[in-house]
């Protein structure tokens, strides 16, 4: 029992020999939408301890700073992660004499988030380091934003037929063209645009209009790092494993034990941030 997959073309639309794809769009659309939404957060007073951490003016530059972290870090993460063994190949030839650096063959393999997101934190401390902010600060402001990538990621996920679900007999199942075994599977892009996209992004929004936590740096990271680990550790029971990558113990997957420390990593700085604040009250 399945029901029939929306094929949607990926190529959005072609201007002379260049396609416009929807999955370049969704980046642009998750940047897009994260500068907006940061730039109301910055200008909302009652949020902060004493002040925005950012300048709008930094803050449309540190825009070009986190496209180059998201996009080489998930590249560079994809390779280390996921596919180690493009390393191991020759440097590949472009039009018969340029070399071409494995890890940049765009066409094989995909982006990984967990890289992006190390891409994003180094990124975001060169940055504050570089024009003396507070990097937790920033960093928190990056993790409100976040959800809002993540949300327009998986949805290009989904209209690639990519990284599509195990095999499933349920109501909403689909088989994806894609799939060469023509199975019926979970859609789980759209599980994971729903948990990773929308729910994180209003428990987040949640705990910055009501519990305060841009007024204790640190917490919103944490509180997005551990709220991602959980979906995706969650969806992965989902999601079909990555056939390329070995079998592990127990059933865990490359996303589950790269998930599980920064779960544990978020916990402990909502915890730190927390105890902070109880110490500050303690007469």
């Amino acid at each position: 029992m399945s029901i029939p997959y929306p094929s949607i073309d990926p190529v959005l639309i072609k201007i002379g020999p260049l396609p416009i794809r929807w999955y370049s769009l969704a980046y642009i659309a998750g940047i897009a939408g994260g500068w907006w939404y940061l730039t109301r957060l910055i200008a909302n007073a009652k949020l902060w301890a004493k002040e925005a951490p950012i300048t709008r003016v930094l803050l449309d530059d540190v825009l070009f700073w986190v496209a180059i972290g998201v996009i080489a870090g998930g590249r560079l993460g994809y390779v280390f992660f996921y596919e180690p063994s493009i390393l191991l190949r020759p440097w590949q030839p472009i039009l018969g004499f340029l070399p071409f650096p494995p890890a940049l063959m765009l066409w094989h393999g995909g982006m990984s988030f967990h890289g992006g997101l190390i891409g994003v934190a180094i990124a975001g401390y060169l940055f504050s380091r570089k024009f003396k902010l507070n990097p937790l600060s920033v960093g928190d402001l990056f993790a409100c934003a976040a959800p809002i990538g993540l949300f327009f990621g998986r949805l290009a996920n989904f209209i690639n037929a990519e990284l599509y679900g195990r095999p499933w007999d349920g109501p909403w199942a689909m088989v994806f063209p894609t799939d060469s075994l023509g199975l019926a599977r979970h859609p789980s892009q759209l599980y994971e645009a729903a948990l990773e996209g929308l729910l994180l992004f209003a428990i987040i929004r949640i705990a910055t209009h009501s519990f305060q936590f841009l007024k204790r740096p640190g917490a919103t990271i944490g509180l997005f790092l551990a709220g991602y680990a959980a979906s995706r550790i969650f969806i992965e029971n989902f999601r079909e494993p990555d056939s390329h990558l070995p079998d592990f113990p127990l059933g865990i997957t490359m996303g589950m034990m790269l998930s599980i420390p920064m779960f544990a990593l978020g916990l402990w700085l909502i915890w730190r941030t927390q105890n902070e604040v109880a110490k500050a009250k303690t007469p």
